[in-house]
């Protein structure tokens, strides 16, 4: 599968939010946090952070949401569509949002807040490169909830 990164779409962002993860990925839901929600619907929080991807037939198949650290580090969020979860395409699938992060935003290193539960994702992201540094307590959701940072020098 391609992918191919685009700027955010009002219609676009109201499909993002209408997804729904199986338990217990359903933490990632966009209505599980209002605050994350109402920034994916905001059309000032796309310019340089929210962007789309889409496959070769042009079906929206995730996002990435990107936030910069410092002058050489970029935060990325990501979601890929919750069909698509599972499915062996998320290597490739981060692999893209680097590549992205790297010319777009000209930095040396990612970062990546995942909740420490997601051990499916966990794997995915140090097959892809990244390295635990530490664990912290992030509110989100409604509640408090360990979160594992993780980070990736690009080459």
């Amino acid at each position: 599968m391609q992918f191919h990164v685009r700027a955010m779409s009002k219609e676009d962002a109201h499909l993002i939010a209408s997804w729904h993860y199986e338990e217990p990925y359903d933490f990632y839901d966009m209505d599980r946090d209002q605050g994350d929600l109402a920034e994916l619907l905001n059309p000032d929080s796309w310019k340089e952070s929210y962007f789309s991807v889409h496959n070769e037939r042009d079906e929206l198949i995730g996002f990435f949401a990107y936030k910069r650290e410092n002058e050489k580090t970029v935060e990325i969020g990501l979601g890929l569509r919750p069909d698509l979860t599972g499915k062996g395409l998320g290597r490739a699938f981060v692999h893209t949002g680097g590549a992205f992060a790297k010319t777009h935003y000209s930095v040396t290193q990612l970062s990546l807040y995942v909740a420490t539960f997601n051990q499916r994702a966990i794997r995915l992201y140090e097959q892809a490169g990244f390295v635990p540094l530490d664990t912290n307590m992030r509110r989100t959701n409604g509640g408090e909830y360990e979160f594992l940072r993780m980070i990736q020098q690009m080459p």
